[in-house]
């Protein structure tokens, strides 16, 4: 199997680069052109042609534009990485015969109530950027049947910054921590989402009836602030010298830290298509925090 990887720094496409290399062939790429393929989101004709001339079994999307708040002042440029380059290379895919999997966002949602969202809810992003992944979505699933679009919640990697290496941070500088309290979601690791992505690629490939939209986050739920409190208890089990304790992580309402952005409030995602369709167990989102915390600390 040849696979074309777009977006290989980010979170994702690092662990991706790992995960699918025992499928066979990953021709994985940045944004910058090599060997005379371009990863450029910014030019949707460019990645579609990178498609046409490596003609992969598979094309896996890891690039995208996840500038939250500076999407609503870049609302042509979102839309450009988030919905036309997928839109092309989705075209692109379907015309030598090859697969696609996508990475989608519970931002598609309006993060109204309580209760897991399904599949089939309906949609009601809330930002540029909710509305770009939504598009995008929608553009994958109009060109090429054969896809795999995986929404998933509040992503963290080992490499690079995240929230848990913020927070611990800040509990090394400051005696009290002030962490938002009414969203609710589930931290889900990068490498999870890469292995995920390797048992489910083969069963598409084998099975064109599993194609279509899932939900994929680690178990369970937690606020932003339950997240911190866990990160900040573990790092102190583990012997780190904090300023401030898991007590000391303050609860406060979203409206306390304005965005440009609007953020859901509900970002609990139902997985039981997913685990039902591929056979899989989604892990306990505390698991793959505390594996990380163990890796970076």
């Amino acid at each position: 199997m040849k696979i074309l990887l777009f977006g290989r720094n980010g979170q994702v496409g690092w662990e991706l680069q790992r995960s699918l290399a025992p499928l066979g062939e990953v021709v994985a790429l940045g944004s910058a052109a090599e060997g005379g393929l371009d990863g450029d989101f910014r030019d949707p004709a460019a990645v579609a042609r990178t498609v046409r001339a490596v003609r992969p079994d598979a094309v896996v999307i890891a690039a995208a534009y996840t500038a939250v708040d500076k999407a609503e002042s870049e609302p042509e440029l979102a839309r450009t990485v988030n919905a036309l380059a997928p839109g092309a290379i989705a075209e692109a895919a379907r015309a030598v015969g090859a697969a696609v999997v996508h990475y989608s966002t519970d931002y598609v949602f309006d993060g109204s109530g309580t209760r897991p969202w399904r599949e089939d809810d309906p949609t009601g992003p809330l930002s540029v950027y909710g509305r770009t992944k939504l598009e995008g979505e929608q553009a994958i699933a109009a060109a090429q049947p054969l896809h795999l679009v995986l929404r998933t919640s509040w992503v963290y990697g080992a490499r690079g910054g995240n929230f848990a290496k913020t927070m611990l941070r800040l509990a090394r500088e400051r005696e009290r921590l002030t962490v938002i309290d009414d969203q609710v979601g589930a931290p889900t690791g990068a490498d999870l989402l890469a292995d995920l992505t390797a048992h489910a690629l083969p069963a598409l490939l084998a099975d064109r009836a599993k194609a279509g939209i899932y939900h994929v986050a680690a178990a369970g739920e937690t606020t932003w602030n339950g997240y911190a409190r866990f990160v900040v208890a573990k790092a102190r089990q583990r012997g780190e010298l904090l300023k401030a304790g898991p007590d000391q992580v303050e609860a406060v309402a979203t409206s306390a830290f304005p965005t440009p952005a609007r953020r859901p409030h509900n970002s609990r995602l139902s997985t039981a298509r997913f685990r039902a369709a591929f056979d899989l167990t989604l892990p306990p989102w505390e698991q793959g925090v505390a594996r990380m915390l163990e890796e970076t600390l």
